[in-house]
């Protein structure tokens, strides 16, 4: 029997095997959710291009899936967005 990671454990290690993947780091996690059939997902944001001013900073938010044991099946680039264009309702 496969031993469950808690979710500080789990996010850690979906943030550690996407950065691997897709070669860039993770600069914020954005949330976690367990499925109904006990799979997690993982949403995370990575700096795709550095820029001058940093406002400009190209970001992705990556969505990760995982398996109840933390073992990552599949992961998707969602969006991308300027650092300085916020999302609906943020301040």
């Amino acid at each position: 029997m496969e031993m469950s990671l808690g979710l500080p454990q789990l996010i850690e290690k979906a943030r550690s095997e996407l950065s691997k993947i897709i070669g860039l780091e993770i600069s914020s996690t954005l949330g976690a959710s367990q499925e109904d059939d006990g799979w997690w997902r993982v949403t995370v944001e990575a700096i795709e291009k550095h820029s001058i001013p940093d406002s400009m900073d190209i970001l992705a938010t990556y969505e990760a899936k995982l398996d109840p044991a933390g073992n990552m099946a599949e992961f998707n680039r969602i969006k991308m967005r300027k650092r300085i264009d916020t999302e609906d309702g943020e301040v």
